[in-house]
């Protein structure tokens, strides 16, 4: 059964009172806005048609309604060609309207419980260029120079700042840790002579994970500065990156920190401190390192997880080929 087109949503809306009700409780109990209203009325109208036709008479007899019916749509939608999300879409907004029918003692059951929408396409994470990430990761030093040549004050603690950033965002690059992993850290688990780093992951999983040369710098130099300012800051046991009041940074603060320096580094103001994560991974692949490997850097407990990067590599490969191959098109 093909989808026919939907009934007039005024139809739907006016001439059946369980609709119209149901409207009244998007509204007033929900507080949806009458533009998300009439999203619902839409789709509830579309199954109308598809059930009793597009001249279909109301009130609609909704007791009538079978899972069969229910799950005929979903399929007349996929076999059309819409679009996974449009499909869920549609189950959410009539699962929830027989929800209401079932609750006012109007219907029996509610014929769209127990299905389920098409599987969404899991998007590709986003990733910043090899490029990006190095413009990124000067922008706070680049700040801190700058400012010394405008002859602009610069405090001891903006000087702490910018060198806590810098060594924040080069850790977690460095690294390839969830912001969740890095904030938590206290000095005592720096390896600063080996370059490495134990970290407590999801499930109070440890790794062990690497530090760059970079990443050890710009953190001798952040914690040069810290003890200026905090002087009985707590040794090996103080965190690794404090607040301007001397409180251990919090990952809510990070991101704020991190969209200052995607703005002066002009990068897009979307993305966040688990991008840098992304992009440690893909650009491990690009250069050829082993899945298996990158899979103990990241901490993944199943390969297919990483798996993912090596797919945002593939993508990259082929955007270069289409742009430079002579016969690509």
């Amino acid at each position: 059964m093909s989808l026919a087109p939907p009934c007039p949503v005024n139809a739907a809306t006016r001439g059946d009172g369980a609709v119209r009700r149901f409207r009244v409780h998007l509204l007033a109990e929900r507080n949806a806005s009458a533009h998300t209203a009439a999203g619902y009325e839409q789709d509830i109208a579309q199954f109308a048609a598809f059930r009793w036709g597009a001249e279909g008479e109301t009130p609609f007899p909704w007791r009538t309604v079978t899972p069969e019916d229910a799950r005929g749509f979903l399929m007349a939608f996929a076999q059309e060609g819409a679009r996974p999300a449009t499909t869920r879409r549609k189950l959410a907004s009539l699962r929830a309207f027989f929800t209401f029918l079932v609750r006012e003692g109007l219907v029996p059951r509610n014929p769209f419980l127990g299905l389920r929408g098409p599987k969404l396409p899991k998007p590709l994470p986003k990733v910043l260029t090899v490029e990006e990430v190095a413009r990124f990761l000067a922008a706070p030093l680049d700040d801190l120079r700058a400012r010394r040549r405008a002859g602009l004050a610069v405090t001891p603690l903006d000087v702490y700042v910018r060198l806590r950033d810098a060594a924040l965002f080069e850790t977690l690059y460095s690294t390839g840790c969830r912001i969740s992993e890095v904030t938590p850290l206290v000095w005592r688990q720096i390896d600063f002579a080996n370059g490495g780093v134990v970290v407590t992951g999801k499930g109070a999983k440890q790794r062990l994970c690497i530090l760059g040369k970079p990443a050890r710098k710009a953190l001798q130099a952040a914690r040069a500065q810290s003890a200026t300012l905090w002087p009985d800051g707590g040794g090996d046991a103080a965190a690794l990156f404090l607040s301007e009041h001397g409180r251990p940074l919090t990952p809510r603060e990070a991101e704020r920190r991190m969209k200052v320096w995607l703005a002066y580094a002009e990068l897009p103001a979307d993305l966040s401190p688990h991008k840098l994560r992304h992009s440690f991974a893909t650009h491990l692949l690009d250069a050829g390192a082993d899945l298996r490997s990158v899979q103990e850097m990241l901490g993944h407990s199943s390969l297919a997880t990483t798996q993912i990067y090596t797919h945002v590599s593939i993508e990259r490969l082929k955007d270069e080929y289409m742009k430079a191959h002579p016969r690509a098109r």
